[in-house]
């Protein structure tokens, strides 16, 4: 039986996640649900159907079977309200590729898209609706929380908690027993050393708050 995944947003994360869903063979299908756009042209992996209002009635008509949300970084409130507008109302697919190393103990929660080459050791705790872009490297006893995303190459040591709706960038590493609160974002290339607790960007060796 042929699977189909509708995603959230049709732009550049919606395409990403259309890549790696056929091509890493987890759906044969992929339909699309957009607000601001309707023309499916130069989309090679399936069509815009709708509005994000059409949702609900294409699942209960069976147009697909499971949904994902393609909204990125820069629009986290939106990202959540979706999750949590259709969380109790339709299935969510978690996407992990194939060439991922995920230890028998790691944890991941609905609606989490894990690109190739992701580490992900014991005890490792990875949420909701969360992104982990390729070669994420997440030590022991970790935990990434709700609606955060994770640029390519990200080393995030052990016993480290970053909470919800965080951004960390391109290279960056965060060392062990570290805690990221809610809403901060890590530049590319950052080092943390120390608790970030107050919301804002972070950059820098060690990484320290600019705005």
């Amino acid at each position: 039986m042929n699977k189909t995944l509708a995603i959230i947003g049709s732009g550049d994360l919606g395409q990403l996640i259309a890549h790696h869903a056929i091509n890493d063979n987890h759906f044969e299908d992929i339909v699309f649900f957009d607000d601001f756009k309707t023309n499916s042209e130069n989309m090679p992996y399936g069509e815009i159907i709708g509005k994000t209002s059409d949702i609900l009635k294409a699942f209960e008509g069976n147009v697909f079977d499971e949904l994902i949300i393609g909204i990125g970084y820069k629009h986290f409130d939106a990202r959540q309200n979706f999750f949590e507008l259709y969380n109790s109302k339709i299935p969510f697919a978690t996407i992990i590729h194939t060439s991922c190393y995920l230890d028998s103990t790691v944890k991941i929660g609905k609606g989490s898209f894990i690109l190739p080459g992701c580490v992900f050791d014991k005890d490792v705790v990875i949420g909701n609706n969360i992104v982990c872009n390729i070669s994420v490297s997440l030590s022991h006893d970790s935990e990434i929380q709700n609606h955060s995303f994770l640029g390519p190459n990200v080393s995030i040591a052990g016993f480290v908690t970053v909470k919800s709706r965080c951004m960390i960038g391109i290279n960056s590493t965060i060392i062990d027993n570290i805690t990221i609160a809610d809403d901060i974002v890590i530049g590319g290339g950052a080092v943390v050393t120390k608790n970030l607790i107050q919301k804002g960007l972070y950059v820098g060796v060690p990484a320290n708050i600019v705005i």
